[in-house]
C-alpha cells in the first residue's frame, strides 16, 4: 500500500464564488489551516456595507484566497515573456504568494472601520503594520518557519531574506537603495501592494468580489490584465507595464473604485453605521481592553466582527458598557444616526484660505457639530418622536 503524502506535499481545491476552482500550494493550505488565518472568515471585507446591501456578506477569507490565486496566475503569464537576463524562481512565486495570502491578516474588526477607532488611540496604526505582526506569530507559533527553513522538493530553504522580502511585498514598501539584483525583481511589488500606481491584483480581486456581492457590474477585466502584462526595465529598474491598447481597460479600474465608494463604502447609511460601530467599541474599551488586544497577535487573534454579540451579552458592569450595549441595541432596531448635511470643500480652494475664509469653514463645522449635539440630547429627553 503507497505511503498517505503528508500535510506539507496536498494540494487544495477551493471553490471560489468569483475565481471558480482556485488550486493552492501546500505551503499555503498549512498556512490556511491556522487559527491565525481562519479568523479572516470572521471579519466583513466592506464593514459596515452589509447593514444596507445584504448581499455583501463576503470576508477577508475569500477574498485572501482569491489574491493568492491571482498573484500565482500573473506570475505564471509574466514567466512566459521575460526579458533576457531575467528569472521568476519557485521561490520567488511562493513569496509573492504568501504575501498576497497573508496581506490582509492584521484588519481588525469590520476592516477599515476599525483603522478608525485604533488611530483614536495611535495615529501611526496601520493595518498592515499589524499584519506583519500577525504573519510572524502566525509562522513561529504553528511551526511553519521550521517548515520553510526545510529543504523541499517544491521550493529552496527558506531563509531570512525570505522572510524579509514576504514583509516588504505586504508593506508594499522596496529597499531605499536596491543593488542590481534588488532591481532587477523590483517588479515583484506591483503585484500584491502597488504602491507606484496603485494597480494590483489585491484591488483586482476586491473590485470583482464587492461588484459580484453588491450586484453591481465590474468592466474591468482581470484576465485581459493578466494576459498582456509584461515586465519592461525603466532606468535600470523592471516594473510591470501594459500595451497603449489597454488603456481603456486600465481606465476602468479606476471608474469601478470610484463606482464603489459612490455607491457602498461611502454611502451616507454605511457612514452612519460604522460610526455607530465604533462609538460602541469606544465606550467598551476601557472595560475590553480592546486597543490593547489589538496590539498583541495573541490576543488580536480573537477579535473579530463577533465582538458586537461580545459586548451585548455582558453583563452591565459599568456605565460605558451600558452606553455601548445602548448603540449596538439602536443598530439592530435600525434606529441609525441622522444625516444632517454635507459640505465639500475643493482642496485647491482649502490651501489658500485667507483667514475670514478659516473662519466660515470653521463656523460651518462648528455648527454640524452643535447641531448634532441638539438632536442626541432632544432624542435623549424624547423631545423629537420622528425626525
Amino acid at each position: 500500500m503507497a505511503d498517505q503524502p503528508t500535510s506539507t506535499q496536498v494540494y487544495k481545491v477551493f471553490n471560489d464564488s468569483v475565481h471558480g476552482h482556485i488550486e493552492m500550494h501546500p505551503l499555503l493550505v498549512k498556512i490556511i489551516d491556522t487559527p491565525e488565518f481562519q479568523r479572516s472568515r470572521n471579519i466583513k471585507q466592506l464593514g459596515g456595507v452589509y447593514y444596507v446591501y445584504p448581499g455583501a456578506s463576503h470576508n477577508r477569507f475569500e477574498h485572501s484566497l482569491g489574491v493568492a490565486h491571482l498573484a500565482g496566475k500573473l506570475l505564471q503569464s509574466l514567466k512566459k515573456n521575460l526579458p533576457e537576463g531575467l528569472e521568476i524562481t519557485p521561490n520567488d512565486e511562493l513569496c509573492v504568494q504568501i504575501a498576497a495570502l497573508c496581506h490582509d491578516l492584521g484588519h481588525g474588526p469590520f476592516s477599515h472601520a476599525f483603522d478608525i477607532f485604533m488611530k483614536d488611540f495611535d495615529s501611526k496604526w496601520k493595518h498592515e503594520d499589524a499584519s506583519i505582526e500577525m504573519f510572524d506569530h502566525l509562522i513561529q507559533k504553528n511551526g511553519i518557519k521550521k517548515i520553510m527553513e526545510e529543504e523541499n522538493k517544491d521550493w529552496d530553504a527558506f531563509s531570512e531574506e525570505h522572510f524579509m522580502f514576504i514583509k516588504k511585498l505586504i508593506r508594499g514598501t522596496k529597499t531605499e537603495q536596491p543593488n542590481e539584483e534588488e532591481k532587477k525583481k523590483a517588479f515583484l511589488y506591483d503585484i500584491v501592494a502597488n504602491y507606484r500606481n496603485g494597480i494590483d491584483v489585491d484591488k483586482m480581486d476586491y473590485f470583482t468580489r464587492d461588484c459580484h456581492h453588491l450586484g453591481m457590474k465590474c468592466n474591468f477585466s482581470h484576465e485581459r490584465f493578466i494576459t498582456f502584462a509584461r515586465v519592461c526595465e525603466e532606468n535600470g529598474e523592471t516594473q510591470i507595464c501594459m500595451r497603449d491598447k489597454e488603456a481603456m481597460n486600465m481606465y476602468e479600474i479606476f471608474h469601478v473604485r470610484n463606482l464603489l465608494h459612490h455607491n457602498a463604502c461611502q454611502h451616507r447609511v454605511v457612514k452612519a453605521v460604522e460610526l455607530m460601530i465604533m462609538d460602541a467599541l469606544k465606550e467598551a474599551n476601557d472595560h475590553f481592553k480592546l486597543k490593547e488586544k489589538a496590539s498583541k497577535p495573541e490576543t488580536f487573534v480573537h477579535l473579530t466582527d463577533d465582538i458586537l454579540l461580545e459586548i451585548l451579552r455582558t453583563p452591565k458592569k459599568s456605565t460605558k458598557v451600558e452606553k455601548a450595549q445602548k448603540i449596538i441595541k439602536r443598530l439592530l432596531k435600525r434606529d441609525l444616526y441622522k444625516f444632517l448635511g454635507a459640505k465639500t470643500f475643493e482642496p485647491q480652494k482649502l490651501e489658500h484660505l485667507n483667514s475670514e475664509e478659516e473662519w466660515k469653514v470653521c463656523f460651518f463645522l462648528v455648527l454640524i457639530l452643535f447641531s448634532i449635539q441638539i438632536l442626541h440630547i432632544c432624542q435623549k429627553f424624547q423631545l423629537i418622536v420622528n425626525f
